[in-house]
């Protein structure tokens, strides 16, 4: 093993090492205050690798993102509170919960637009269900975690059978991103 991670073995597919370790290399420098392109929490959730034969397994490779994330967010909130404060800290995470208020309010099958044509999207009854966990939480403190949320899968549909996937993605990270900076 040469690299970062154990590679899915010659005839799998996994996340292309040099992709991989170059990202990697470029997190530590940033995180250890290293001028240059800024990263953030969000920047760690949203990285992408190709799939290669032979690539590292993206199990090993996601958790060590998942990780990398909390790390960044826990520093961002380190840095916003000794600057601005807890109660500051608070306020802007409130703030961020209210914009995901919009869509859980509406009613069950009406949160996100359907899918168009043939193209993927998610089970409207399972996100449905991930809303309702959420309204729970933010309501009434119901116990949801960052990573539980980020683990959550949706059953498959097509088109407007669903609901498009990339609207649902998208609102989900910001959930996840008001969770972790909560946590």
């Amino acid at each position: 093993m040469s690299g970062m991670f154990r590679t899915a073995g010659r005839m799998k597919t996994g996340y292309d090492p040099d992709q991989v370790d170059e990202f990697f290399t470029h997190a530590r420098k940033v995180y250890e205050g290293a001028p240059g392109e800024p990263l953030s929490g969000y920047d760690v959730r949203r990285v992408a690798f190709d799939l290669v034969r032979g690539g590292y397994r993206p199990a090993a490779v996601d958790a060590a993102l998942d990780r990398l994330e909390r790390a960044f967010v826990s520093r961002q909130r380190a840095e916003f509170v000794g600057t601005h404060g807890q109660q500051a800290w608070l306020e802007h995470l409130a703030a961020q919960a209210r914009t995901l208020y919009g869509r859980l309010a509406r009613p069950d099958g009406e949160r996100f637009a359907r899918g168009r044509g043939g193209e993927p999207s998610y089970s409207t009854e399972d996100v449905d269900e991930v809303c309702h966990r959420l309204i729970e939480y933010f309501d009434h403190g119901q116990p949801l975690g960052s990573e539980e949320l980020r683990q959550i899968t949706f059953a498959r549909r097509r088109g407007s059978d669903g609901y498009g996937e990339a609207a649902v993605d998208a609102f989900l990270d910001r959930a996840v991103e008001v969770l972790l900076g909560v946590e």
